[in-house]
Order: C-alpha cells, then sequence, then structure tokens
C-alpha cells in the first residue's frame, strides 16, 4: 500500500519532488528520485485501540495495553516506579498500593499455574480464557476452601480441554502440574458437581494425529488407524476404556497390516499405556471389524 503526499511541506530535499509513505516499511520516499526522506515511522491510527465495555463499543481509548483476563488485574492496574519518588508519604502510598488482597493473590497463583502448565503443553489462548472463566466462577462460590489452588486450575483445565475437544490427557496435565493425582481428581468431581457442568469424554480418534507423529508414523497409516477407530466406535460401547489403549491398538494394528516395523514396546512408550492394554485393544479391534486393504 503507497499513499502519495502532496503537501508542498512533504517535498524531497534534494529534487523537491512529491513525496509518498509507505505504511508497511514505515518510510516516506521521494516519488521522483527515490530518496529515503524519513524512515522508522509508527503507524499510530490502529494501535493499543481497545473497547471498555460490551454495550457501547463506539467509545475507545488509545491508551494502554490490551486487556486480558490472563492477568489478574485483566491489565488495568498501574505500577508506580518507587525508586524515583522523593516524598516520603507518595512512596508509603505506592508501597501500600503493591499490596495484594486474598482475591488477587488467589488469581495470581493460580494463572500464573495456568501459564505454566499451558505453554509446556501448548495450550490454545481460547482454552487458557475459558479455564480462568472457570476457575473464576468456583472462586466466586467459595468452593476454594480447604482446597488446592493448582489442584483445582489443573481441574478446570482438564475439563476445558474435554469440553473443546483438545487432545490432552489428565496424566499429561498430572505430569505437567506440581499436585498429586488424587487432589486433582478431588477437585475435578467437585467442579463438576457443584457448578452442575456436562462432562464429556475424550474422543480417542483426535488423539491418533498426535501419536502417529510422535511415531513418524506415514499419513496414510493415520488416516486408516482414524477410520478403524471410528468404525469400532460404532459397533462396539467403549464406556470405561482408556482413550490411549484405544488409539495404542488401532496404530498397531494398522501398523502390522501394512508390514510397519514398529514394536508394542515402542507405541506403548510413546502413547503411555502397558503393553498388556495394547494387546487387548488389538485383539477386540480385530474380532470387532473386518479390515481390507484396498
Amino acid at each position: 500500500m503507497v499513499v502519495e503526499i502532496d503537501n508542498s511541506i512533504n517535498r524531497c530535499p534534494e529534487c523537491f519532488g512529491h513525496a509518498m509513505t509507505i505504511p508497511e516499511r514505515g518510510e516516506t520516499v521521494c516519488k521522483q528520485c527515490g530518496l529515503v526522506i524519513t524512515e522508522r515511522e509508527v503507524d499510530i491510527h490502529h494501535s493499543g485501540i481497545r473497547a471498555y465495555t460490551k454495550q457501547d463499543k463506539e467509545k475507545k481509548e488509545r491508551n494502554g495495553s490490551p486487556i486480558s483476563i490472563l492477568m489478574p488485574d485483566i491489565g488495568l492496574s498501574t505500577i508506580i516506579d518507587r525508586t524515583n519518588i522523593k516524598n516520603p508519604d507518595l512512596r508509603r502510598a505506592a508501597k501500600w498500593n503493591t499490596h495484594l488482597n486474598w482475591e488477587k493473590r488467589n488469581m495470581l497463583i493460580a494463572i500464573t499455574e495456568l501459564k505454566r502448565i499451558g505453554g509446556n503443553l501448548n495450550f490454545p489462548d481460547h482454552v487458557k480464557k475459558a479455564a480462568v472463566r472457570l476457575y473464576k466462577e468456583v472462586f466466586k462460590r467459595n468452593l476454594l476452601r480447604g482446597r488446592s489452588i493448582n489442584g483445582m486450575i489443573a481441574a478446570c483445565a482438564y475439563y476445558v480441554c474435554k469440553n473443546e475437544k483438545v487432545p490432552i490427557t489428565l496424566q499429561e496435565i498430572l505430569d505437567e502440574s506440581s499436585i498429586s493425582e488424587n487432589i486433582v481428581k478431588r477437585c475435578y468431581k467437585i467442579l463438576v458437581s457443584e457448578l452442575k457442568l456436562k462432562t464429556s469424554h475424550i474422543d480417542p480418534v483426535s488423539l491418533i494425529p498426535r501419536y502417529c507423529a510422535d511415531l513418524k508414523l506415514d499419513i496414510h497409516i493415520e488416516k486408516e488407524a482414524i477410520r478403524i477407530l471410528k468404525n469400532f466406535i460404532k459397533r462396539a460401547p467403549i464406556s470405561g476404556k482408556d482413550p490411549k489403549g484405544l488409539c495404542a491398538g488401532a496404530i498397531y494394528l494398522v501398523a502390522k497390516l501394512n508390514n510397519k516395523k514398529i514394536s508394542q514396546k515402542d507405541i506403548a512408550q510413546v502413547i503411555g499405556v502397558t503393553e498388556v492394554t495394547l494387546r487387548s485393544r488389538y485383539k477386540e479391534l480385530l474380532k470387532c471389524i473386518s479390515y481390507h486393504i484396498n
């Protein structure tokens, strides 16, 4: 995009030709001789615009960073530098301004833990925001009394991952969290029962692309494993069965039929199941599905 400037003030200092601006590069260039008159200009027309209310979106401000629910104060607090304050009263006021009440400290601990887990497991932003909203609802209903903050935020993250069909298992969240499995499971039960949430199961089909990528398998093996597992789910109940075990059995079945040299031990270690579970699911898939190689 090039914008021509017809003002007589913005002329080239050498040839006095017309100047034009290139917003993508932040430069003002002479149209006649090509001299770069100014560079590194900042486009301030679209920076920092944010709406404070949903009802009145026309009233916008151009000050400050965007509001984010992933900050304990959603980005509205003012940080005062006490090093340059000479007045003792102002220094005392700035010191008291840094004190946080219990709600803010609670949110700070929970959001920090969520960012750490989400960063290690590559959570999408919408999953993090939904987990924070769910945690705030838990805090408003006083369900955190006597319970772990880290355990509850891990339970919220796991529920949102299941609800949003994100292929993250509970074991992976437990591996990244600093809390025990029993505490997270208790928090999850309280979360579902008190908020009356609908529980959804992890779709094992959504886990196959990830495990195939970790095992460095071809795309046609991935597609065949998805097709086999979908047919198996239609014909047989899978309640009470580990989704990871179903994925391991389907991947091993397709790899064996395609003469792909990969051992049960390698598949079990990558997916995180035992070899006994893999063989059991493999036999169930082999019985229920008539598989024909095209």
